[in-house]
């Protein structure tokens, strides 16, 4: 009796150490699983975040695509992914106080899925393209004609004119260049300080003090040469102004074309740098009613699934030169060889990396 009394509570401390062996493995279990139930909650706070962005960007897309554009379906052969595109953008200058419909941004785009990459051709506002069939009048001009054309004498309107217009300029616009224009984009210029606003503002370097202003339209330019981070009023004026009336010096036609490229270029960079998604729906959204188009919607996001990743070195940007003589700008026909040529080679079936690599092969006599 004696012996076994003196025993030890075996049943306690078995106990004990049972619990205390317990507990080292409970923690790490409740931690992993604290962890995992975590990670869950992101990633549906994420993917519902994700759908929340693509269907704001899915209903601004509707807004700015051609009205009934997806009645008939794209075929697979004419998708942006498969095939090389160009498209005509016009930046129409319209303010209510004038009432203008020049287009004083006129630009060509061609793309190529296979490269992936792009050129941008700007043409001088003041140009005369010297077609045959077409009057002697500025390049900006013809839009605004064609629209009254098709509201005087075709008795159209509203959005029937519009797309009148766009035809006959994108047509005017591929004789100019001997290529086949895909679509056509209007943007008013209010659209695009909108975007600009909608990323945040861009960085460019501002090349001269810009010092101009007008009380009849609500023009007021003030910009300082440097490095500047511009919101959507101020590139705007950046990219727009020509003249000055108080006392800095004037710019040119040229001049203004350059910097559309450069603006352009900051564009894209921005897009990248902001992880792209979190800002689509706001850019396009802030294109809304600004922005006249032909594009079908299912094309628009072939184009973006397309070149969504595009980087400002793969964008090849040629601004159109020549020689001023009042009113007109006639252009230098060796740059405007090499636009054509260059537009050309990204049309082409493997684009222009196939092409600058042939002719590459053919200098060195391969």
């Amino acid at each position: 009796m004696n012996s076994s009394t003196s025993l030890p509570p075996r049943s306690r401390r078995s106990g004990a150490q049972t619990a205390a062996s317990k507990k080292p493995g409970r923690r790490p279990r409740r931690a992993l699983k604290f962890f995992f139930s975590f990670l869950a909650i992101i990633i549906l706070v994420l993917a519902g975040y994700a759908v929340y962005l693509w269907k704001q960007a899915d209903n601004a897309l509707s807004n700015v695509a051609l009205p009934g554009g997806n009645a008939q379906p794209i075929p697979s052969s004419e998708r942006a992914q498969v095939k090389p595109l160009a498209m005509l953008l016009l930046g129409m200058d319209y303010r209510k106080q004038t009432g203008s419909m020049n287009t004083d941004v006129v630009m060509v785009i061609a793309m190529n899925p296979k490269s992936n990459t792009a050129t941008v051709v700007s043409v001088p506002r003041d140009t005369d393209p010297e077609l045959p069939g077409y009057k002697e009048q500025k390049i900006n001009q013809f839009y605004a004609g064609f629209h009254r054309t098709a509201t005087t004498k075709e008795n159209l309107k509203d959005e029937a004119a519009d797309a009148y217009a766009r035809d006959k300029t994108r047509e005017m616009i591929g004789k100019l260049f001997d290529i086949p224009i895909n679509y056509t984009a209007v943007l008013n210029f209010q659209g695009f300080a909108d975007v600009v606003d909608a990323l945040g503002g861009i960085d460019v370097y501002v090349d001269q003090d810009m010092r101009y202003v007008d009380t009849a339209d609500g023009t007021d330019i003030n910009l300082k040469k440097g490095d500047q981070h511009l919101d959507g009023k101020n590139a705007l004026d950046f990219v727009r102004y020509r003249k000055s009336n108080r006392g800095t010096a004037a710019s040119s036609d040229f001049d203004r074309n350059d910097r559309q490229s450069r603006v352009l270029g900051a564009i894209v960079d921005k897009m990248k740098s902001v992880g792209g998604i979190t800002k689509l729906a706001g850019v396009i959204g802030a294109v809304g009613d600004n922005l006249r188009t032909d594009i079908p919607k299912t094309q628009i996001e072939n184009m973006l699934k397309t070149y969504y990743d595009i980087n400002r070195s793969d964008i090849r940007f040629i601004p159109l030169e020549g020689k001023w003589k009042s009113p007109y700008v006639y252009l230098d026909q060796e740059k405007l060889e090499e636009a054509k040529k260059a537009l050309a080679e990204e049309l082409s079936a493997n684009g222009r990396s196939a092409a600058e690599s042939a002719a590459s092969a053919d200098s060195s006599g391969e």
